[in-house]
Formats: structure tokens, sequence, C-alpha cells
């Protein structure tokens, strides 16, 4: 597995070594052995699925508050999504910086978003499924939003047809957020 740092710190672009032959072809999704090798401390609990029926689903920006923030290893088994990661702490020189990746059933890119950090992804195509672990279980009494065009952000999410969730739509501005990190 190649392990492709961002601009932010502790956020990974990860590309599996992908074997294939006239059958399909097989690679490691998850390897925690490697990942702690290559510096990623990240022991999965849980993981969920996210499916999209329409282009232009948003879903975010979400994180959870300490103290059960929870670090994300994200990659999309259908379909085509832009996966973004948001840095959240105030003591970092990257506080409120952003990086995105592309991650596709194709490229089979997976994208390694630490805690501390709020997630947020757009579907490029109709039917798309992502598939993400978390290091820590979901806590409702923690869950939050960010708003998804927080201008203070700036994500640019490629298109003005979006489709959210009442949840996302009615997110709080970061500047009014009770973000702990």
């Amino acid at each position: 597995m190649k392990f492709n740092e961002t601009k932010l710190k502790g956020v990974y672009i990860l590309e599996p070594v992908v074997f294939g032959d006239d059958r399909g072809y097989f690679f490691e999704s998850i390897n925690v052995g490697k990942l702690k090798k290559a510096g990623i401390d990240f022991i999965p609990v849980q993981e969920n699925n996210a499916f999209s029926l329409k282009a232009g689903t948003i879903r975010g920006l979400h994180f959870q508050n300490d103290p059960v923030a929870q670090a994300k290893l994200v990659r999309c088994t259908k379909g085509a999504v832009m996966d973004y990661a948001i840095d959240l702490r105030k003591a970092s020189d990257t506080y409120m910086q952003w990086v995105g990746v592309e991650l596709t059933e194709e490229n089979h890119k997976q994208f390694f978003i630490p805690k501390g950090f709020a997630h947020g992804v757009i579907s490029l195509v109709d039917n798309t499924l992502i598939e993400y672990y978390a290091d820590s279980l979901y806590s409702p009494e923690n869950d939050r939003s960010i708003r998804y065009n927080d201008p203070d952000i700036g994500i640019d999410w490629g298109t003005d047809k979006l489709i959210l969730s009442e949840k996302d739509k009615n997110a709080v501005l970061l500047k009014d957020s009770d973000c702990n990190f």
C-alpha cells in the first residue's frame, strides 16, 4: 500500500496494490499493521456504508466532538465521490483548511481522516456507495455538523445542483459551533 501525505498533517490518500487478472482483482482494503508502520494509529471498531441515489448528494460536514472523536478510513465501492477533510484543530497551522480527493470504484483509493477533522462527501454520479471505518463508535450526543457552504471554509462542491438532508441544510457555521478540538 502506498501512503500519500496531503497538505494537512495526518490526512493521507492510500493507494492499495491491486492484483488483477482475467478473473477480476484483489487488494487489501485495511491492514492495521501496515497503517501502524506508516505512523497511522487506527484500529477500526465500526464500519458504515452510505448510498447516494443521485449525483450531487452531499453528506457533511460531519464530526464527533471529544471525548469520542472519530478517525475515518473512507473508500468508494460503487460510483464516484469527491471526499473532503477539513482541519478543525484550533491550534493547527492548517486550521480551517481542507483537502479533497476523488474516490472511485475504479481507482480503489482510500482517504484517511484523523480525529480533529470534519468529513464531507459529494456523489459525482448516480448510485454511489461509500464505505468507511471509524475508530470510535457513533455517539449521537457528540455528533456535530458544520454547514456545507460555510464561507470561512469555502469548499467548492463543483455543482449548484445539491441534494442535502435537513440536518445538513440546517447545520451551523463553524464560528457558531461548539467544536472542541
